[in-house]
This record gives C-alpha cells, structure tokens and sequence, in this order.
C-alpha cells in the first residue's frame, strides 16, 4: 500500500474557484491555472483573430467564409475543460452559435499561442486531448520566435505540415485560400 495520498481528479465546479484574472483548465483530469496572457501573446492572438475575421462572414467576393471562428472559447470535450487562444468550426457542422458559455462540440481548428508559462501544457499535454477529441487543424503560434507551426491530425497522430518563422507571407492548412502576412502578428 502507498502512503502517497489520493488525488482527486478536478472537477468542472472547481473552475468556478478560478480567480477571474486567471484561465483555468481540466487537462487529463488535473486543474491547470495560468495567468492572463502577457502583451505579446494577446497581441498576436488579437491580430491572427483580425486576419481570419473573413472565414467567419458569408461568403462572398471578397470574403471566403464556411467558419465559425471564437476568441478563448471553453470547449468542454469529455471530462476536460480547455480553452485554446482561437477555435474554429466550419459552419456545416455548427450552422447556429450556441448561446450556453461552454461549447461541447470538438472544433474543427484550435490555435494556441504559447507563452512561457503555458508552452509545456499547449505542446504535450493540450495537443493529445485536441488529437483524442478529432480536432482536425492545430496552429502553434509562438510571438517570441516569430513562428507559425500547421499541424493536421491523421490517423489520431499530429503530423506537422509546416513551420513558418519571420515576416514572410504564408497560406497555410486550413485557412490556405488566404495569404498571411505573419508581419501582422509581430507588430509592436
């Protein structure tokens, strides 16, 4: 018999402890609690969420459209509770925006942008629930390194399709229709 104590696995209630200036999460049963993310971080967040703002309208001539796109949306997948920097669901699979605050249908595209404090939990831990949970497309944004990772989920194992670093102009899985100018998210 151990003399380790028991630890219990945390709890969709104990997210409700979670001070409001920090993100609270459930990944593979524990309670993750990280701080509000820093300028950098929020700043390249804000502006990848402005350049695909387009996937999100109808489509139409200049607009590409077909996406549900949300900013830190609670996906509670399972028995987790996560909540990656932007979500996206084509708009086939969520035709209507659900009004509860918590959303239970796996998106279809999640982008995390790492922080030094959150890098670890996105690249391990974060990456096999979105893999288990049939979440099809990952961005890694990393603002210090100015870099871009695409990833595509197959056969339940992330395969990364591209590592972009700089100011270039990429198109990249599964928003390629658009040319991204990565300048746009390092601009201070």
């Amino acid at each position: 018999m151990s003399d380790r104590p028991q630890r219990r696995a945390a709890s969709y209630e104990d997210l409700e402890d979670v001070p409001s200036h920090h993100v609270g999460e459930i990944v593979g049963g524990e309670l993750y609690v990280s701080p509000r993310p820093a300028t950098l971080h929020a700043r390249a967040a804000f502006r990848l969420g402005g350049v695909l703002s387009a996937f999100d309208r109808k489509p139409g001539a200049a607009d590409p459209g077909g996406w549900v796109l949300l900013a830190e949306p609670e996906l509670r997948l399972g028995s987790e509770a996560l909540v990656p920097d932007l979500a996206g669901w084509r708009r086939e699979r969520m035709p209507a925006l659900p009004e509860e605050a918590a959303l239970t249908l796996t998106p279809d595209w999640v982008c995390e942008v790492l922080s030094p404090s959150t890098e670890t939990l996105d690249r391990t831990r974060k990456m096999g629930s979105y893999a288990r949970e049939g979440v099809k497309n990952l961005w890694l944004v990393d603002p210090r390194l100015r870099l871009l990772e695409v990833y595509r989920l197959e056969a339940g194992r992330w395969s990364r399709l591209a590592s972009h670093q700089g100011t270039i102009t990429v198109r990249a899985e599964p928003f390629e229709s658009l040319a991204l100018e990565m300048a746009l998210l390092w601009e201070r």
